[in-house]
């Protein structure tokens, strides 16, 4: 009898449920490539025009709903866009692809190289440009039909008729893309008239700037792909606005002026469709003019305002012309300390300042179409969080309208009347509302089940610090995942430290990324700073860095430090640090200029010597080396690698544009010369970054490098 309660009694013990232990990340997750980890949404989710619908994709069909209502329309499913397309003889998508909303009832599409129109109310498609192969800048005009784009340098406008050639330049001139390295803003290089009729395009002249060499090796032979990459106190390109008029077939170049070598940003047309503006900062970036321009002839019509700044002023954003108003405009300008918006007349009048105090708007989403109020977001509540508020333009009055605590991205109805709000904090992965802006309505359109629930995960605090001018700053520190408060832990310290940054927010996960969280599963305490010079709060905490880049920066970094040896699970003498480009730049500073504390070191893509970055973005805040030559010394690396003492590990892309192998190169050769040690991994083929599956390569790399040298 006891024997067979004993078997009964063991077979109920193995039938019983094991608990899985929570899982970790691999590596392809830690380099972000698992897309079940992210959290979910609504594919596709946008506001028809001039209506207060919204649409989004589910199983390739199109739903559309209402403020209020839960029912659901479908607008159209795959079978029937492929059934149109292969009615009117034409190459049928597999997927619904992205569409562009033009009316209510029509949208246009680009598959492969051909641009469609689909009229919903009928079932009909229309064929529109076909685009060369090897097209590229793309830019739909979709009233029109126009499309601009460029093969390799030069500029072309087609339509379903004609193909038109408008620039025929050496290989030294760039017509139509982006010009001035990407800085102030700019991202693109053609812009359509409101009708379509005419196109402005920059034309960058490079003729006077230096070429880089880079090699590419994928050959047999390698061969020789020349740059032109401007340096800081070297040439730098010229550039000019033209307007192309697609009836006259003629072009106007703006006069704008010298020097040559001035930066031309922020361009807007007007509404009718007759003036461009211009944002024109001189070489040194001190200077500003807000210029009009007549589309006609070229000429110079009038500057509207002047901005200086002693350090430097940089203009990030066009005009927005107020709906129903030609004459006035809203400005972004950060002339009182903040970010904030002016509003102006087309005279050069300032109207009103809208918003002002110590915060930043961080964008303008939208205006309702009867011109009374603009929407925006800003960190008015918190630099960690994202709010959107509607300004009234007649008096600045201010309304809240998001009020869950974390990070909102919106999207506006063309009424101005209601949004559509994806919310996600530390606590929610995403929430997706629709909301009114003079109503109640509040619809859950999703929300995101928490996509990391079956892994171990550490606990995640975000806090502040006080830096020596008793400014706060943000931290972020991730407790290892099976943390034990009786042992002592290594950390990694993962910066970046530079202008246009801000690491640590009120988001999912806080800003980190599954690589931090996947070294706090390896058993580290991960720490990070936003430190002095990074984004989003203020003139005066990201200027404080002009001329003496890495070492306010290097000054905050150590307030962290002091905090983290204050803590009773940290083992302060295995702390590591890890950064990319300017963190790159600033791991390898604070390697250097502290290496009693850091043990080890891993730099990807730094720079090393600022008087090889380029032009725009390094006298911005260094100046030139002439005239900041101490700056420059101080800054760089080179003259501090005798102080070199631990592990360090560069790794670097071997086709980088933006910080070129010569940073790394001139490193390693001063380490030669004083007998340093310095490991280095070399990414064939790769530029700035690492993406795509060799990331998870980067990723083993680098958290090989700490378990090996600081567990």
């Amino acid at each position: 009898m006891k024997r067979m309660i004993l078997a009964l009694l063991m077979g109920f013990l193995l039938v019983q449920p094991v608990f899985a232990q929570k899982k970790t990340f691999t590596i392809n997750e830690a380099a972000g490539l698992n897309p079940k980890l992210y959290p979910t949404g609504l594919q596709q989710l946008n506001w028809l025009p001039e209506s207060e619908t919204y649409v989004y994709k589910v199983n390739n069909v199109f739903l559309s709903g209402k403020p209020g209502s839960s029912e659901r329309d479908t607008m159209i499913r795959v079978n029937e866009l492929i059934g149109a397309m292969k009615a009117a003889g034409y190459k049928a998508v597999t997927d619904l692809p992205f569409f562009n909303w033009t009316t209510s009832e029509t949208a246009w599409f680009r598959h492969e190289y051909v641009y469609y129109t689909y009229n919903l109310k009928n079932k009909s498609i229309n064929r529109g440009c076909e685009l060369p192969v090897n097209a590229a800048f793309a830019d739909y005009h979709p009233a029109s039909g126009n499309v601009a784009y460029c093969l390799d340098n030069n500029l072309y406008v087609g339509n379903p008729e004609k193909h038109v050639q408008l620039t025929n330049d050496p290989d030294y001139i760039v017509n139509g893309q982006s010009v001035h390295r990407n800085e102030f803003g700019i991202n693109k290089g053609t812009f359509w008239s409101p009708d379509g009729k005419k196109l402005a395009y920059y034309r960058m002249d490079e003729s006077m700037v230096s070429e880089y060499p880079q090699i590419d090796m994928s050959e047999r032979v390698a061969t020789l792909n020349n740059i032109r990459y401007p340096m800081a106190g070297m040439a730098s390109h010229h550039v000019t606005v033209v307007v192309y008029d697609l009836e006259a077939m003629t072009s106007v170049t703006l006069h704008t002026g010298l020097p040559a070598d001035q930066y031309l940003t922020s361009l807007t047309w007007s509404p009718g469709g007759e003036s461009i503006y211009l944002g024109v900062l001189n070489r040194a970036q001190n200077h500003l003019k807000l210029n009009r321009y007549n589309v006609a002839d070229g000429s110079f019509a009038a500057t509207l305002f002047e901005e200086t700044d002693e350090e430097y002023v940089e203009p990030l954003h066009p005009l927005y012309f107020v709906p129903g108003k030609q004459d006035q405009f809203i400005w972004n300008s950060q002339r009182d300390g903040f970010n904030h918006l002016y509003l102006y007349r087309t005279d050069g009048s300032l109207i009103r300042q809208l918003t002002s105090g110590s915060w930043m708007v961080t964008d303008i989403e939208a205006m309702d179409t009867d011109g009374k109020f603009v929407f925006i977001t800003s960190t008015e509540v918190s630099p960690l969080e994202r709010h959107l508020y509607r300004v009234e333009l007649n008096n600045g009055k201010r309304i809240k309208l998001t009020h869950a605590k974390g990070t909102h991205s919106v999207k506006l109805s063309s009424s101005g009347r209601y949004f559509i709000d994806q919310h996600s904090s530390t606590e929610v992965a995403r929430e997706i509302r629709c909301l009114g802006t003079r109503n109640k309505v509040n619809d859950l359109l999703h929300q995101s089940p928490d996509p990391l629930q079956e892994y171990s995960l550490g606990e995640t605090t975000i806090f502040s610090l006080t830096a020596s001018d008793n400014t706060p700053l943000y931290c972020r520190l991730i407790k290892p995942a099976d943390f034990d408060a009786d042992k002592k832990y290594p950390v990694l310290v993962y910066v970046y430290g530079g202008p246009h940054a801000q690491l640590i927010n009120d988001t999912w996960m806080g800003g980190a990324s599954f690589y931090l969280h996947y070294m706090a599963q390896q058993g580290f305490v991960v720490f990070t700073l936003d430190n002095r010079g990074s984004a989003n709060r203020g003139a005066d905490f990201e200027q404080i860095i002009h001329r003496r880049l890495g070492d306010v920066e290097a000054e905050d970094q150590m307030t962290g430090i002091a905090y983290l040896k204050s803590l009773d699970f940290v083992d302060s003498t295995r702390i590591g640090v890890d950064g990319w480009s300017y963190g790159g730049f600033m791991s390898l500073t604070l390697k250097l200029r502290h290496p009693e504390v850091f043990r080890v070191a891993v730099a990807g893509g730094p720079v090393t010597d600022w008087k090889y970055y380029e032009v725009m973005y390094g006298e911005r805040y260094m100046d030139t080396p002439e005239e900041n030559p101490e700056g420059y010394h101080t800054a760089s690396l080179l003259g501090q690698l005798d102080k070199l003492d631990g592990k360090v590990l560069i790794i670097h892309g071997d086709n980088d544009p933006v910080v070129v192998m010569q940073h790394s190169m001139d490193l390693l050769q001063k380490a030669v010369e004083l007998g340093k040690q310095i490991d280095f991994f070399v990414y064939p083929g790769h530029e700035h970054n690492i993406r795509g599956r060799h990331r998870a390569h980067l990723i083993r790399k680098i958290s090989d490098y700490f378990n090996d040298h600081l567990k």
